[in-house]
C-alpha cells in the first residue's frame, strides 16, 4: 500500500498534535519493509524526521507554506495533485485543521478533539470559525476518522454528525523505553542542579496558554496551598509560551510566593522522563483535553499524578490519579495539601500509574491505524488489490478496532489490547 502522512502542523515538534506524528511515524517504521510511505514536510521540520530517511520517502515542502492560511491552501490547491501523480492509495492528515476537501485518494484524519466547541476564545475569531463550521464540513469527506478517545468520538458524532461507521477510536500510545521508572535523584541531579536534591516540588508539562491550560486555575491553588500550610514545596511550569503567556508570567510575578514558582521553558522530548521522575507530584489541571498525554507519560516514569476531570482526561487516566476539579481553587488546594502531607497516598498514585500507563503503547496504535488505512483503501476501491499485513504482526494478533453491531454508539477500542469481544468499561 502506498501510504502518506501530511506533517505540516506539528510545530517544530512542540506540540501535543507533533509528538503524536512522530511517534506514528516511528512505529511505522516495521511497515516500510512492506509499504510504501511518503511525508510531506516544511523544510524547517526535516531534521525532526531524519530517524524515518532511510526507510520512508521525505517530500520537502516550502517553508513559505508554514503560515497556518498558507498552509490550508496549499492543502487544498496542492497536495491533492502531488497524492494523485504519487499514486497514493491513502492520504492521513492527522489534524482537522488541515483536511482535504478533493478526494485524491482514500482520505484519513485524526481528531484529536473539539475544543472550539467547549473553550470560548480559545483561539483567534478565525480558527474558531474554521474549526466550528469549515471543520465540520469536511470531516465529512474523510473516509475514516480516528478519534484519540471516546469522548471526542462523542463530540464528532454529535456536534460534526459524522456517521458513526467511518470512526475509529484509537487512544494514543507511550513509549515505554523513554518513559519509564528511574532514580529520583539522578534525575533531579540532571534538570535541577545540586540546589534542588532535597527540594520538593509539583510540576506541570504544558504550553503556556491562557486560560485553556488553567496556569491561572493552578496558580491560584498554589498560592491558596503555601497560604495555609507553610510549606516550602515549589511549583515549576515547563512549556513553551503560546497563547496568553503574558497573563500565566504576571499571575506568577505578582504571587506573593512568585519565589516558589519556577519557569523553564519548553522541555525537548529528550529530557521529559527526567523532569516526571525528578518531580513529587505532577499536576495536570486543563481545562479541556481530547486525550492529554501528560500524565500517562508522568505515570509511566513512577510520579504520582493530580489530573483535572474534565474532557477526555477521566477517560485516560482510568482511577489512577488524584481529581482537580479545574473551576474550583479551593477543591485544588485540598488535594495540593494531600498530596504534599501524605507519602502514603502518593505512593498508592504512583503504584496505580505505572499499572495504568502499561496500557498505552504505539506500537499498538500504530497496527490499528494501519487497520484504519486497509479500510479507508477498501472503502474508495472495493475490488482492489489486497495489502500485505501490517509489519511483522500476523493480522489475527490485531487489535480490533471496527464493529457492524448496531447497539454500538461509534466503533470503539476501550484501550489497546482489549479486544472487541472482552468486557468494555461501559458493560
Amino acid at each position: 500500500m502506498r501510504i502518506a502522512l501530511s506533517t505540516s502542523v506539528i510545530q517544530g515538534g512542540r506540540s501535543g498534535v507533533g509528538q503524536y506524528v512522530l511517534s506514528l511515524v516511528r512505529a511505522f517504521l516495521p511497515a516500510a519493509a512492506r509499504h510504501e510511505f511518503t511525508l510531506y514536510v516544511l523544510e524547517s521540520d526535516l531534521p525532526l524526521f531524519a530517524f524515518a530517511a532511510g526507510s520512508m520517502r521525505l517530500e520537502s515542502v516550502s517553508e513559505r507554506m508554514r503560515p497556518p492560511v498558507r498552509d490550508i491552501l496549499w492543502h487544498q490547491t496542492v497536495l491533492p495533485s502531488l497524492v494523485r501523480r504519487a499514486g497514493i492509495d491513502v492520504l492521513h492528515v492527522p489534524s482537522y485543521r488541515r483536511m482535504l476537501w478533493p478526494r485524491p485518494c482514500a482520505l484519513v484524519s485524526t481528531i484529536h478533539d473539539l475544543a472550539p466547541f467547549h473553550l470560548a476564545g480559545k483561539y483567534d475569531p478565525f480558527r474558531m470559525f474554521y474549526g466550528r463550521v469549515v471543520a465540520r464540513r469536511l470531516a465529512r469527506r474523510q473516509d475514516e476518522i480516528v478519534a484519540v478517545s471516546k469522548t471526542t468520538a462523542l463530540d464528532l458524532e454529535s456536534l460534526f454528525h459524522v456517521p458513526r461507521g467511518r470512526m475509529t477510536v484509537i487512544p494514543n500510545g507511550l513509549d515505554h523505553g523513554q518513559f519509564q521508572p528511574g532514580s529520583q535523584a539522578h534525575s533531579r541531579g540532571v534538570v535541577c542542579g545540586s540546589r534542588a536534591q532535597t527540594d520538593r516540588f509539583f510540576l506541570y508539562v504544558a504550553r503556556l496558554e491562557h486560560p485553556a491550560k488553567n496556569h491561572a486555575g493552578l496558580i491560584d491553588a498554589f498560592n491558596r496551598f503555601k497560604a495555609a500550610t507553610g510549606s516550602p514545596w515549589r511549583l515549576v511550569l515547563a512549556g513553551g509560551d503560546w497563547h496568553g503567556a503574558a497573563t500565566i508570567r504576571r499571575l506568577a510575578r505578582d504571587s506573593p510566593f512568585s519565589r516558589d514558582i519556577e519557569f523553564v521553558g519548553f522541555v525537548p522530548p529528550a529530557d521529559l522522563a527526567d523532569w516526571y521522575r525528578a518531580a513529587d507530584v505532577f499536576v495536570f489541571p486543563s481545562f479541556y483535553e481530547g486525550f492529554g498525554l501528560p500524565p500517562v507519560e508522568a505515570m509511566a516514569c513512577g510520579c504520582a499524578v493530580l489530573s483535572s476531570n474534565a474532557g477526555a482526561l477521566e477517560e485516560t487516566v482510568g482511577g489512577a490519579a488524584g481529581v482537580l476539579a479545574p473551576n474550583d481553587a479551593g477543591q485544588m488546594q485540598a488535594q495540593l495539601t494531600r498530596a504534599a502531607a501524605d507519602p502514603s497516598w502518593r505512593e498508592q498514585l504512583r503504584r496505580a500509574g505505572l499499572a495504568r500507563a502499561c496500557d498505552f503503547d504505539w506500537d499498538r496504535t500504530a497496527a490499528a491505524t494501519f487497520n484504519v488505512y486497509e479500510r479507508a483503501a477498501s472503502r474508495r476501491n472495493p475490488s482492489g488489490p489486497a495489502y500485505a499485513p501490517w509489519g511483522p504482526h500476523h493480522p489475527e494478533d490485531q487489535v480490533s478496532t471496527h464493529s457492524s453491531a448496531p447497539e454500538t454508539a461509534v466503533n470503539l477500542i476501550n484501550w489497546p489490547g482489549i479486544r472487541r469481544d472482552a468486557p468494555t468499561h461501559d458493560d
